[in-house]
């Protein structure tokens, strides 16, 4: 009978990614997957990263993950999106070859010691005494494990719309995954029901391109990966086009055909992706929709509809997209369709990502209700260094919410515990000036050499770009400019002149001044700095922290009181109900998330501060039991 360290279903971006961070962990893992060639699958836009997106990639990037790395080998066009605004919101974003992504990731699967890859399809969770025991498959084998991490995707009890006619489907083309959802229900698990979409694609040739707006990415391109030094990949553009009103009559003309619009979907949306009808029906005032007409590779006839996501019957979808300008003739190679799949609560796991009922079992991606790959891409690997640190009997490996946008990842599903898809966004971190795309190497590299992820040509460049910045910071903050030195400089930028010498560091904080075009447009800075700053993005790094030094400081006097309530500790099995006088919302939230620290707690929908001032209160006084210190409450 095999026994395996852990076992992985699903190979999709959480699965790839938990499996190749438990066996770079040494130990013996198992990724069971109901079709090899599929593994990491781009089910929907062949694009990674975007807003907030971007910099979950950088982190699990920074870490030791694989899909930064891969997405610098196949992408066809790289920007940074929101240059236009402050830094905290920039973030990578790269279309990519749709079919070489799987090829890529599939090959470094191959090569990875204690790995191996079956095709099987899990029925069933085998649990002993509240502890997992392993999976059973389809044929009725059982394969044992002593840890096993759920990535399931949209498979589990999938099925897809289109119009009125349904299919039992995970993704196109491809069988759900029946039973486990209910092996964890028979468990005492919660389950819930949500749905996405995917536009139709449609054949290049048909496209009339000189109609639409061309979409270039960036000159140079920056890679995702601090393993990739440069892109060399040909960068090919995107298009841009509109709806129109026409577009929307005839959209419209099938909202009596709508699987969404009649019930017939019963799983909640994505609020932040909706459907072409969707979009239609709640913004009616709008007389037009951008679409973005996305190349799937470089020898791909295939063209993703950006925008266009919908499930109206085929023959509506067809005919509205033949009303956007350039579309006017376009052959619909595939309808676009909803999919509708089970999901379990967030609340049921704990931070390191392992189920709250079953110890050994972890869930990570679409299972947890989030949306987008990079979202599954990081609990993936967290769920996988948690798994192998939980062999290894370590403790468990948690990021805070002033460490990574991973960090504010987890931290929402556990206590907010989505009942509609979960995106990531720039919005959602409070410290998001501090967990900046271009810092994500500075902030999670030593965390990600310590667990063994991270190789050594990885955590060299990290060690040489802190090692450059400290020695910039050190030798600007000394440095003193003269007036005829840098006013020439000055007057080009339509600065204000120095009229006695000034500390650089001064002339640098102003806004209109760059240290890029400083150190171009003067003589100021020594060989051996430029070359320092010309390391990596050693140069963006050192600039944003002249720049918005203040706000920094103020940044990080704000995690000082959030680490100072992070360290509020709960005990595990705290009575809650002993507590009289907490509302009883307080009461179901909090005995069903069972926080482990007093700032979780307040991060807890519906506990208000004066929940958490008693909960303090009653804390500090350490009797659970005093009816006196109850009544003082």
């Amino acid at each position: 009978m095999s026994l395996y360290d852990v076992v992985i279903v699903g190979g999709g971006h959480a699965g790839y990614e938990a499996a190749l961070a438990t066996s770079r962990m040494g130990c013996s893992t198992l990724l069971i997957s109901m079709e090899s060639s599929k593994i990491g699958t781009l089910s929907c836009n062949p694009a990674v990263g975007g807003t907030a997106k971007g910099h979950l990639v950088k982190e699990i990037d920074a870490l030791g993950g694989e899909m930064g790395f891969i997405t610098d080998q196949v992408g066809i066009q790289f920007r940074i999106l929101n240059l236009s605004r402050g830094p905290a919101v920039w973030s990578p974003r790269a279309q990519v070859d749709r079919a070489g992504y799987p090829k890529a990731i599939q090959a470094s699967l191959k090569k990875q010691k204690h790995l191996e890859i079956r095709e099987a399809n899990v029925v069933e969770v085998i649990v002993d005494h509240y502890r997992i025991k392993g999976v059973k498959t389809s044929d009725g084998e059982i394969i044992n494990c002593k840890a096993a991490i759920l990535t399931c995707g949209t498979f589990l009890n999938g099925i897809i719309h289109i119009g009125l006619k349904n299919i039992s489907a995970g993704r196109f083309g491809e069988n759900p995954a029946l039973g486990i959802t209910e092996s964890l229900i028979r468990l005492g698990f919660e389950s819930g029901r949500l749905k996405t979409g995917t536009p139709p694609r449609i054949h290049k040739d048909t496209i009339d391109f000189s109609v639409c707006q061309p979409q270039y990415g960036d000159n140079p391109p920056e890679p995702f990966s601090y393993r990739t030094d440069s892109i060399k990949n040909p960068q090919i553009p995107c298009h841009l086009t509109y709806t129109n009103k026409t577009t929307h009559e005839i959209l419209k003309s099938g909202f009596e055909q709508s699987p969404m619009f009649t019930g017939r979907i019963k799983g909640i949306g994505p609020r932040y992706c909706p459907s072409i009808e969707d979009k239609i029906n709640r913004f009616s005032d709008k007389e037009r929709h951008q679409i973005f007409l996305e190349p799937e590779g470089y020898d791909s006839i295939e063209y993703y509809v950006n925008g266009f996501s919908t499930s109206l019957p085929a023959e509506v979808q067809e005919q509205a997209i033949r009303t956007i300008p350039g579309l006017e003739n376009v052959k619909v190679l595939r309808p676009g369709y909803a999919v509708e799949y089970d999901f379990f609560p967030p609340f049921q796991i704990n931070l390191n990502m392992e189920t709250k009922s079953v110890e050994g079992l972890f869930f990570a991606g679409q299972i947890n209700g989030t949306s987008g790959y990079e979202e599954a891409g990081a609990q993936g690997l967290m769920a996988g260094i948690n798994a192998a640190l939980k062999i290894k009997n370590d403790e468990p490996f948690i990021l805070k919410r002033n460490e990574a946008y991973i960090g504010v990842l987890i931290d929402d599903l556990v206590n907010k515990s989505t009942l509609e898809p979960y995106r990531i966004f720039t919005s959602l971190a409070e410290y998001r000036l501090l967990l900046r795309y271009d810092n994500a190497d500075l902030r999670l590299t030593e965390y990600g050499n310590k667990l063994g992820l991270v190789g050594d040509v990885q955590y060299d460049s990290y060690k040489k770009k802190v090692s450059c910045i400290n020695k910039i910071h050190q030798w600007i903050s000394n440095q003193t400019v003269e007036p005829a030195t840098v006013n020439p400089f000055l007057e080009e930028q339509s600065s204000s002149i120095i009229e006695n010498p000034e500390p650089l560091i001064k002339i640098l904080k102003r806004p209109e001044i760059t240290l890029k075009d400083l150190y171009k447009g003067s003589k100021i800075f020594a060989d051996d700095i430029l070359e320092d700053l010309n390391y990596r993005d050693t140069l963006r790094e050192v600039d944003t922290s002249i720049k918005y030094d203040g706000y920094l400081k103020r940044q990080k006097e704000q995690v000082d009181k959030f680490i100072r309530l992070e360290e509020k500790k709960i005990p595990k099995h705290f009575d809650y109900k002993a507590i009289k006088s907490l509302s009883a919302e307080a009461k179901e939230k909090l005995s069903k998330i069972k926080p482990d620290n007093i700032g979780q707690a307040g991060r807890i929908s519906g506990i208000s501060p004066a929940d958490l001032s008693l909960l303090l209160v009653y804390l500090e006084k350490g009797n659970r039991g005093n009816q006196n210190a109850k009544t003082q409450i």
